[in-house]
C-alpha cells in the first residue's frame, strides 16, 4: 500500500511538473509574440533610425516644459535626436487608434506622402501601449497661433508659458494668400492619390507654418483613405466645431473629399476676417457663426468690412478680396454637391492671385 500511494505521488509530480513546464513554454511564446506586436519603431528616411529610448531621451521623457501643441489625440513635444535633428513627436492617446494592424497600416500610408505642402512623418514607435508618432519640426508654429495669439507665442513657436514671450507682426494680406493656396495644393495632392485621403479635421491649428510662412498640413489623427468610387462610414463626427460641414451636423456620417472642401472654405474666411469658427460673430446686434455671418456680408457686397483690421490696407486691391471670398462661399456651400473640388479650388486661387 504505501509503495501504491509513493507511485501515486511520483506520477502526481511528474504531472505537475510537465503542466508547469508546458504553461511556462506557453507563456514565453506569448510574451514574445506580444512583444512583437507592440514593440517596433519605423523609418521613412533611410538616413534616420529612431528607437523609443532616444525619443524618451530627446523630450526629457516626455517632460511638460517641452509641449510645443496639443494636436488631435494627443500632445506634441519638440525634441532634438542624437544626430541634432529637430524633430515635433506626438505621443498619441491610447486609444488613438483601434490596434497595432491599423496603425501600421496608417502609418506606412501616411509616411508615403510625399509634397512640399504637407508634413513629413519620418517614423513611428510602439513600446506596449506608447505609440508615438516623429514628424519634421516646422519653426513657426500653427497658423491658429498667428491668428488668435501674436502676443503670447515665444521664440521656438511654443505657447507663452515656455518662456521668452515675443511680439509677432499680424499677417500680410499677402501672406495669408500664400498659406491659403499652400493648404489648397496639399489638400488636392491628397484628394488626387489613387486612393485619395481626406483629412476630416483640416483647421488652423493643422496648417503649421515654416520660416517663409510655407503652409504645411498636420495632425491626421483623424484622415482616412477612400477608394476612388466609394465613400468612408463613420459613426463619429469628423471635424472640429465650427468647420464641419453641414451634412455632418444632421447625421450623415459618410466622408468624401468634399467635407474637407467645406472645412477648407471656412479656413478661407477665417484667415480673411481673423475670426475664430469657433466663436460668435455678432453683426447689428444679432450673434451669428462665421461661416453665415461671412456668406451674408458677401451677399451684401460687405467684402471690405471683413477684411481683419489688422491687415494694413495699403495696396489691397478689393476686387481681389472679393474674388477670395466669392471661391470661400463657393466651398462653403450648403450642398454638397455644389461645391468644386479643391483641384479647382485651386485653380482659381492661382488665377486671380498668381
Amino acid at each position: 500500500m504505501k509503495q501504491h500511494l509513493q507511485a501515486v505521488v511520483a506520477a502526481a509530480a511528474i504531472f505537475v511538473s510537465a503542466y508547469l513546464f508546458f504553461v511556462f513554454l506557453v507563456f514565453a511564446r506569448c510574451r514574445r509574440m506580444r512583444n512583437r506586436g507592440s514593440g517596433e519603431s519605423a523609418s521613412f528616411d533611410p538616413k534616420l533610425r529612431i528607437s523609443m529610448d532616444e525619443l524618451r531621451n530627446a523630450t526629457d521623457n516626455f517632460h511638460p516644459l517641452r509641449i510645443i501643441g496639443n494636436g488631435g489625440f494627443g500632445l506634441v513635444y519638440k525634441g532634438c535626436l542624437a544626430n541634432g535633428l529637430a524633430v515635433a513627436i506626438k505621443k498619441l492617446e491610447p486609444d488613438a487608434f483601434e490596434g497595432f494592424r491599423e496603425f501600421r497600416a496608417d502609418m506606412e500610408t501616411l509616411g508615403q506622402l510625399h509634397h512640399p505642402n504637407i508634413v513629413k512623418i519620418l517614423g513611428y514607435c510602439m513600446s506596449n501601449s506608447d505609440r508615438v508618432l516623429v514628424y519634421e519640426f516646422i519653426e513657426r508654429g500653427s497658423l491658429d497661433q498667428w491668428l488668435h495669439d501674436t502676443t503670447s507665442l515665444s521664440e521656438n513657436g511654443n505657447v507663452s508659458w515656455l518662456n521668452h514671450p515675443v511680439e509677432r507682426s499680424p499677417l500680410s494680406w499677402d501672406t495669408r494668400m500664400k498659406i491659403i493656396k499652400g493648404v489648397a495644393s496639399g489638400l488636392a495632392f491628397m484628394h488626387g492619390l489613387p486612393t485619395p485621403i481626406i483629412h476630416r479635421g483640416i483647421k488652423a491649428s493643422d496648417v503649421l507654418l515654416d520660416t517663409d510662412f510655407e503652409a504645411h498640413i498636420a495632425d491626421f489623427g483623424l484622415a482616412r483613405k477612400i477608394r476612388a468610387s466609394q465613400s468612408h462610414v463613420s459613426t463619429q463626427p469628423a471635424g472640429a466645431m465650427g468647420y464641419m460641414p453641414p451634412e455632418y451636423k444632421d447625421g450623415y456620417r459618410r466622408v468624401t473629399a468634399k467635407a474637407d472642401v467645406y472645412s477648407f472654405g471656412v479656413l478661407m474666411f477665417e484667415i480673411a476676417t481673423g475670426r475664430s469658427p469657433s466663436l460668435p460673430v455678432v453683426d447689428r446686434g444679432e450673434e451669428f457663426g462665421l461661416t453665415a455671418w461671412a456668406r451674408n456680408m458677401v451677399g451684401e457686397n460687405r467684402q471690405m468690412e471683413m477684411v481683419d483690421p489688422a491687415v494694413s490696407r495699403d495696396g489691397l486691391v478689393g476686387a481681389r478680396v472679393k474674388e477670395y471670398l466669392d471661391i470661400a462661399c463657393m466651398c462653403t456651400c450648403v450642398r454638397a454637391k455644389d461645391r468644386p473640388g479643391m483641384s479647382r479650388v485651386l485653380g482659381l486661387l492661382k488665377s486671380p492671385f498668381g
